[in-house]
């Protein structure tokens, strides 16, 4: 557990790098894919310049790949942690029309208290994250932690900690991507929505 100190940290919420997409296999199981393991080394790049000197990770596969990826090229550790996985769409059938996909997402965004998409409101996906994410946090001593989760719970929290459109983050981020949400001398998030 680490020590309360009044230095700031620098908190770094990395979306997964594109999994390989098996129609027939839940989400949480899906693997990196080639493209994916491949960007894993331009994220990496593109985190130091922040200086992440830890990645704690999604237990979800994709989000472990990527974190071990990433952490083995800036040759720093990583870690699990629970509860940071994705919104919870376990019962809902894998979606093939994108805009059908993108729909979903959308009324999940715009009716949080409402179960519109899986098993879980966005609400309680937030709140659980958003939990998770502080017990993580809590127990690492390091100044620059990137972490490594999902685009819903991504979006849900950084939408409600900046009063942001969600949805419209969400539609931003690629696959991987990166938002520096406290960074000494950045009040307001670092969005890098891309990764070459």
């Amino acid at each position: 557990m680490r020590t309360e100190t009044t230095q700031p940290r620098t908190i770094i919420l990395v979306k997964h790098a594109r999994p390989q997409i098996i129609p027939t296999q839940a989400a949480s199981e899906w693997r990196l894919g080639d493209e994916g393991r491949r960007k894993c080394a331009g994220l990496a790049d593109a985190l130091t310049a922040w200086k992440p000197e830890i990645i704690i990770a999604s237990e979800e596969l994709k989000a472990r790949e990527t974190a071990k990826l990433t952490a083995q090229r800036l040759g720093i550790p990583w870690r699990t942690a629970p509860g940071l996985h994705e919104h919870d769409r376990s019962n809902a059938p894998f979606l093939a029309d994108e805009t059908a996909f993108h729909k979903r997402i959308e009324a999940l965004f715009a009716e949080p208290d409402a179960v519109v998409f899986g098993t879980e409101t966005a609400r309680a996906a937030l709140i659980r994250f958003t939990t998770a994410l502080d017990i993580a946090l809590a127990s690492v001593s390091e100044r620059s932690i990137a972490v490594v989760a999902h685009g819903t719970v991504i979006s849900l929290y950084v939408a409600d900690r900046f009063g942001l459109d969600g949805f419209a983050l969400w539609y931003r981020l690629g696959l991987p991507a990166f938002v520096v949400t406290d960074a000494p001398n950045h009040p307001a998030p670092v969005v890098v929505d891309q990764i070459r």
